[in-house]
C-alpha cells in the first residue's frame, strides 16, 4: 500500500487533539448585552406605577437615613463643643476676676456685657464694671503721669494699699448714693450734666476735642467717661442738699431776712461759710466774672447772667454749697457780685448711717 502523501495542518492537529471551550467560556457579543439588558427592564403600566414607585422611594431612602442620622450627630457634638468652650470660658473668668483680680482690657470688655457682682451693698448689687472703671482710671493716670510700675514690688504695693481699697470704696459709696437718690427722688437731667460738662470747658478754655484728648490723656476716658463721672458727682452733691435741712433750714432764713429789707454785706458776715469774702461784704475776689471763671461755681455765674444789677437770687444749689447772690454790675457780659455762702455737709454724712443699717459685703480680696 501507498504512503499518503498529504500534509498534515498542525493548527488543525492542534484543534483535533485540544478539547473543545466551554460555551461558559465564549464572550457575549455587545449585541446580546444590550438585549439581555432591555430584557431585563421591568414592564411599567398604569397598574403597577404605584409598586414600582414605591420601590424606589425604598431604594432611597437607604441613602437618607444615615443623613439624617449624620445631621443630628453634627447637632449632639456641636451642642457638646459649645458648652464645654461656655464652661471653659466662665471658669477662665471666674478666675481672672476673683482670684487673680485682672484688670485688663479684655476682662473690662467682658465685665461691660456680663454684669457681675464684684459687692453687695444693701440690697443692691455692686457691678465688677463699676469698680473696675474706677481702678482702671487711677491705674492710667500713676502709669502716665507719675510713671508708677504696678509690676514692680512697690507699684503693687501702692495697687494693693491704696489703688484697689480706693476704688471699691467710691463705687460702693455710689451705689448707696443711688439708692439715697431713688428714696428722695433726686436725679440728675441732661441739661444739668450738659451745663457741667459746658462749663468745665470753659473754665479750662477748650473745646469738646480738646477736652477729649486731656481727658484720655490723664484718665484714659472718652467724653461719655467723663459724664459718667460728672453725672455721680453731681448726684452726690444733689442728695447730700436734699438731705442737709439744717443747711437748706439756715439758707431759707437769711433769704427770708433779705427779703425783707436786710443788708446783704451784714448778712454776709453775720451768716456765710466763706471766711475770705464774708468780711468783705461777700463780694468775690474776681470783679470780672465770666464762664471761665474758676473761683465762682457754674450754676452761680448761670444765675448772674438772668438778673438785674442789684437783684438778689434765691437760694442756689451751687455743688457743696447753697449760695445767695447779689449782682452789683455787669460790663460786656462781665459781672461783679457778693454771696452768702452756706457749706453742705459731705454726701459721707448720710451715706455712713445708711451703710450701717444696710451693710455692705466685699467679694474679692481688698485690704
Amino acid at each position: 500500500m501507498k504512503k499518503s502523501s498529504t500534509k498534515l495542518n498542525p493548527a488543525e492537529s492542534l484543534r483535533k487533539v485540544l478539547p473543545p471551550v466551554p460555551k461558559r467560556f465564549k464572550r457575549v457579543k455587545g449585541e446580546e448585552r444590550i438585549q439581555e439588558a432591555f430584557e431585563n427592564i421591568p414592564r411599567i403600566t398604569n397598574e403597577t406605577v404605584a409598586e414600582h414607585r414605591e420601590d424606589v422611594l425604598k431604594g432611597a431612602r437607604k441613602y437618607k437615613y444615615p443623613l439624617q442620622h449624620s445631621k443630628h450627630r453634627i447637632i449632639v457634638v456641636s451642642t457638646i463643643l459649645l458648652c464645654v468652650a461656655l464652661v471653659s470660658f466662665f471658669a477662665y473668668t471666674g478666675l481672672a476676676l476673683y482670684k487673680f483680680q485682672s484688670s485688663s482690657a479684655f476682662m473690662y470688655r467682658v465685665t461691660q456685657v456680663l454684669p457681675l457682682p464684684v459687692a453687695r451693698a444693701g440690697s443692691h448689687f455692686v457691678t465688677y464694671e463699676n469698680y473696675l472703671f474706677e481702678l482702671r482710671r487711677y491705674e492710667h493716670y500713676y502709669q502716665t503721669q507719675q510713671q508708677v510700675d504696678f509690676n514692680s514690688e512697690s507699684g503693687k504695693r501702692q495697687l494693693e494699699t491704696f489703688g484697689k481699697p480706693q476704688a471699691m470704696d467710691e463705687v460702693i459709696q455710689a451705689a448707696y448714693v443711688k439708692q439715697l437718690a431713688s428714696k428722695y427722688h433726686v436725679s440728675i437731667s441732661s441739661a444739668e450734666l450738659n451745663d457741667e460738662l459746658s462749663a468745665l470747658q470753659a473754665q479750662n478754655q477748650s473745646n469738646n476735642q480738646e477736652l477729649a484728648d486731656v481727658t484720655n490723656k490723664f484718665f484714659g476716658w472718652s467724653i461719655d467717661d467723663l459724664k459718667r463721672e460728672l453725672k455721680q458727682e453731681l448726684l452726690a452733691q444733689k442728695v447730700a442738699a436734699v438731705m442737709d435741712t439744717t443747711t437748706r433750714a439756715r439758707a431759707a432764713t437769711v433769704l427770708s431776712q433779705l427779703q425783707a429789707g436786710a443788708d446783704f454785706g451784714t448778712a454776709a458776715a453775720q451768716s456765710s461759710d466763706d471766711a475770705a469774702t464774708k468780711s468783705n461784704g461777700g463780694q468775690y475776689a474776681d470783679t470780672a466774672i465770666t464762664a471761665a471763671s474758676t473761683d465762682v461755681p457754674p450754676a452761680v455765674v448761670r444765675q448772674l447772667q438772668t438778673m438785674q444789677v442789684g437783684q438778689v437770687s434765691g437760694v442756689i444749689q451751687a455743688g457743696t454749697t447753697l449760695e445767695i447772690v447779689k449782682l452789683i454790675s455787669t460790663t460786656d457780659g462781665k459781672f461783679t457780685a457778693a454771696h452768702i455762702s452756706f457749706n453742705i455737709k459731705p454726701i459721707q454724712t448720710y451715706v455712713a448711717p445708711y451703710q450701717k443699717a444696710h451693710p455692705s459685703h466685699i467679694y474679692i480680696g481688698v485690704k
